[in-house]
């Protein structure tokens, strides 16, 4: 059948036509056999006002159309519908049947009353319910209800075969329609002569001829179009009487006109629309009198393309609050109208983030360039949204229970300060790099990093504006990835650093999240399914097998330099490795690939530097798929007897049980022997009766934390007395910040959480907070030998864009083979003086510098015997080959006994550190 005209177009069939010879050869010649995705099958109308007063038709409805030349089946496929700031899945109605070559296919959908004539015949009949001013209806070509991010979509992404977004929808493509008209003005949104471009704006255009058709051919045919009437103003009003002075317009829901001069427009990326502020407004406020807002988004498709900063315009348009922020929906090019008369430029308000909602509200879409200090506080939605957090000051938001105790009032004087200080700097779109993968991200990049923890000044001017549910600073123009570093508004301090700082000491003890390396990748095994990159590759494992990194050769590769560049610049001698593939449970060595990344390390280090020690007889009989390890330099420690696990321990029945392993410097004696014991403590996820998530702060499983962490206390013991020892780190991956009662317990052990004691800097960051989940606690004995601590901060508050999971999810490149974002956490380095000095005595013989400033010394014993030469006392310790005294594990009493010796014999005392080996 031949399809109807639609608008003015006695051309619409040779316009279908040509479509049919252009888009045939992507549409399978079977309806059986058509490949998702490519149909070509498009929303041709959408009606959603059935019902209401003065509608044409009770029921509301969606019309699809086929235009190509070959019948597609819809099995399997659905209509979904989610309100336009919905966040959660759709909601679907199943279709099924087929659409004949340019044929029409009529969803029948719920109704707002009784008004109106009976549809024609639908072929579907669901219950779906869109509103008449803004919506998202998504043709999909699955059943099951989509979650889609908020920005634009096509054919493109997963599940989607159309999508019209209209309104203040969330999600479109390209950009939205129009805001619909109120319920009572019947009108549809119909696709011009069926063109789909991907531009929801420019492809369907709101008419009052609403022109249902079934598959029978069985509607109406318009003649002529039938425009939308122009709005009528109610009423002339400043924009500081259009906002008001409370959070909502004490115009809303009215059509009034308005003034102001052009200080921020957006004609691309989604937002569709412009700011307008009262002339000469601004400067040098008092937020004690300024009450009310000098400036207004106005919401327009249609006319943003039409304005220029600077430009003197008025409006027409309806007054809305869209989730918060006030604005004038403009529909049509008659109601603006750019003014000659000649105005006084707004000016930018010089001030800090103001402290409250009410003083934010008085300024809101106004013009302002910040003042004071601010800090990145998250990168994770910069590669989502090209969006960057911050918290006003000079450190980031911070987890309140890595500082306070949970529940208690500091920890809630912790939040409220996080609420106080939180602003997003955004980038002028609402575009969702995650679907657009074919746009730059905005603001990341290699070049000129975003990190959490970087200073950011303002150096243009910004508005201030409530959008999404938070307080963001907008660009006056839209911000892309290729937008150069100079043109931002801001800049970012480049806190990046090559190596962690100097900790000291003769042994460098670290611990390192690995991010789930497995060299057992996801295509080796069946029933993997997995993350791919833009152009279908799969790069890491999503669900359906047991292995939980890299999808292929290729992506572990990518991932395997990262952690090799770090392990490397870390500087450490012992890691603890967190995160790493059990090999055992894919019928392998259990060091597989603990063996595969050291020999890695070595390849890259130029030599056999590193190695690791084997795996115990006695292993756990339910390990994870993950498990713990140690990797070690060996030219400056040896392990000492075998590494134990604990085992038979219910405490870890849902978490990996602790690695521990005795090292010593080596040369060593026994007492510059350590325990190290690596932990990988349960998530905080999860949990039903004790393990339920109390409201705390400290999340699920809490209850399986704390009895691990008394576990691990008693395991500690045990190796401590098995190795003859004082000395032990815990050290890993403990899902616990630093005041949390897992944390609390091993304090209360005797341990000494080093990171939160000898630092201000934290390992990870969720939801833009900053704490510690990774951690290096020393016993008492411990503690008296460290030398320093550091968190080298190359994971946790970089870009997610950056990790090897992200690789080609982007038209810019942003992985690179460095150890930036090799995890998402933070390892921790610890420095230890485990070796003892040495005391060398000089020949008295030799002449003194005359000019030396003599030293006092204890009057001597004359009963005590001189030491000859350089030959130490008896009893009081032992020479070395070269003749430098050694003195080991004696007491005190030896040292003071030597001294005075040394000193009745008129010599000097040198001390100095004893090394063995030239190890780094």
């Amino acid at each position: 059948m031949s399809p109807r005209p639609r608008h003015t177009t006695p051309r619409a069939v040779a316009l279908v036509a040509g479509l049919a010879v252009l888009l045939g050869p992507l549409v399978p010649a079977a309806a059986a056999s058509a490949a998702p995705g490519d149909a070509g099958v498009v929303i041709a109308e959408v009606y959603a006002k059935g019902g209401s007063a003065n509608a044409p038709y009770t029921n509301k409805f969606a019309e699809l159309y086929n235009p190509t030349t070959a019948s597609v089946s819809l099995a399997g496929w659905s209509l979904q519908y989610r309100s336009a700031t919905g966040t959660g899945a759709f909601t679907a109605a199943d279709l099924s049947g087929a659409i004949a070559p340019g044929g029409h296919y009529l969803v029948q959908m719920s109704s707002n009353g009784s008004t109106g004539a009976a549809l024609p015949t639908p072929d579907a009949v669901t219950t779906l319910n869109p509103a008449g001013a803004s919506g998202v209806l998504v043709l999909s070509n699955a059943a099951t209800p989509l979650t889609l991010p908020a920005g634009s979509v096509s054919s493109t992404t997963p599940g989607v075969v159309d999508a019209l977004g209209w309104g203040l929808a969330s999600v479109f493509e390209t950009s939205a329609a129009e805001l619909g008209s109120g319920n009572g003005t019947p009108t549809s949104y119909v696709r011009t002569d069926f063109a789909d471009t991907d531009v929801n704006s420019a492809d369907f255009t709101q008419q009052s001829q609403v022109t249902p058709q079934n598959s029978g051919g069985g509607g109406t045919t318009p003649t002529d179009p039938v425009p939308v009437p122009d709005p009528v103003s109610e009423a002339d009003v400043t924009i500081a009487e259009l906002q008001g002075t409370t959070d909502v317009s004490p115009w809303a829901g009215l059509t009034v006109t308005t003034r102001g001069v052009v200080t921020a427009t957006y004609p691309t990326g989604g937002l569709n629309g412009y700011v307008i502020q009262t002339p000469g407004t601004g400067g040098a406020l008092d937020l004690g009198t300024h009450l009310a807002s000098d400036a207004v988004f106005v919401y327009s498709a249609s006319t943003v393309g039409s304005v220029e900063l600077g430009d003197h315009v008025e409006v027409v348009g309806g007054v809305t609050e869209f989730n918060g922020l006030t604005q004038v929906v403009v529909t049509g090019a008659t109601s603006l109208t750019v003014l000659d008369e000649p105005a006084v430029a707004p000016l930018p308000a010089t001030l800090g983030f103001p402290a409250t909602d009410a003083q934010r509200e008085s300024l809101e879409s106004m013009l302002v360039l910040p003042q004071g200090g601010f800090t990145v506080t998250d990168t994770y939605t910069t590669n989502q949204y090209g969006e960057v957090k911050l918290a006003v000051g000079d450190r980031p938001l911070i987890q309140p229970t890595e500082v306070a105790l949970p529940g208690s009032a500091e920890a809630a004087a912790v939040a409220a300060d996080n609420a106080a200080r939180a602003v997003t700097l955004d980038d002028g779109q609402s575009t969702a790099f995650f679907t657009n993968q074919s746009a730059p991200v905005s603001y990341l990049s290699n070049e000129d990093p975003v990190t959490v923890g970087a200073a950011v000044a303002f150096t243009k001017p910004v508005v201030l504006e409530y959008r999404n549910g938070v307080w963001k600073y907008q660009p006056t123009t839209t911000v892309t990835g290729e937008t150069p570093y100079a043109d931002l508004p801001v800049t970012f301090e480049d806190i990046r650093t090559d190596a962690p700082l100097e900790v000291g000491g003769d042994v460098k003890l670290a611990s390192f999240n690995v991010l789930n390396y497995f060299t057992t990748t996801g295509d080796s095994i069946p029933g993997c399914t997995f993350y791919r990159d833009r152009a279908g590759a799969p790069l890491t494992v999503n669900s359906g097998c047991d292995a939980r990194g890299a999808a292929n050769a290729e992506s572990l590769a990518r991932q395997q330099v990262k952690i090799v560049t770090a392990i490397n610049a870390l500087g450490a001698d012992v890691v603890s490795l967190e995160e790493i593939e059990n090999s055992a449970r894919f019928g392998k060595d259990r060091d597989e690939a603990l063996r595969i990344l050291v020999a890695a390390l070595n390849d890259a280090a130029g030599g056999a530097v590193w190695d690791y020690p084997r795996s115990p007889a006695v292993q756990p009989a339910n390990p994870d798929v993950i498990r713990l390890a140690f990797i070690y330099k060996k030219a400056v420690v040896e392990p000492v007897g075998e590494s134990t696990i604990l085992v038979g321990s219910a405490a870890f029945s849902n978490a990996r049980q602790p690695l521990s392993q005795a090292f010593r410097p080596v040369g060593g004696d026994a007492g510059s022997t350590f325990v190290a014991i690596a932990n990988h403590f349960k998530s905080k996820s999860g949990g039903t009766g004790p393990d339920a998530d109390a409201g705390d702060g400290q999340g699920g499983s809490n209850g399986s934390r704390i009895n691990q962490a008394n576990a691990l206390v008693a395991f500690a013991a045990e190796r401590e007395a098995a190795a003859g020892t004082d000395k032990v780190f815990l050290l890993g991956d403990f899902n616990a910040y630093s005041m949390e009662d897992p944390i609390e317990v091993l304090r209360a052990a005797g341990y000494v959480d080093l990171g939160s004691t000898e630092t201000d800097e934290y390992s990870y960051v969720f939801s833009g907070l900053s704490g510690s989940l990774d951690h290096v606690l020393a016993s008492p004995a411990a503690a008296e030998v460290v030398t320093g601590v550091d968190i080298w901060n190359i994971n946790s508050g970089e870009g997610i864009g950056l990790e090897y999971s992200r690789f080609n999810n982007n038209v810019r490149p942003l992985w690179q083979p460095d150890q930036f974002r090799s995890s998402d956490h933070d390892p921790v380095v610890v420095g230890v003086d485990l070796l003892a000095d040495v005391i060398e005595p000089t020949d008295p013989t030799q002449p003194i510098d005359p000019d030396a400033p003599a030293q006092p010394g204890p009057p001597a014993d004359p009963a005590a015997p001189a030491a000859p030469g350089g030959t130490v006392p008896a009893g009081q310790g032992s020479t070395t080959a070269d003749g430098l005294a050694f003195t080991g594990s004696d007491s005190v009493a030896a040292w003071v006994a030597l001294a005075l010796g040394l000193l009745t014999a008129g010599g000097t005392l040198l001390v100095r550190r004893r090394r063995t080996s030239s190890g780094a």
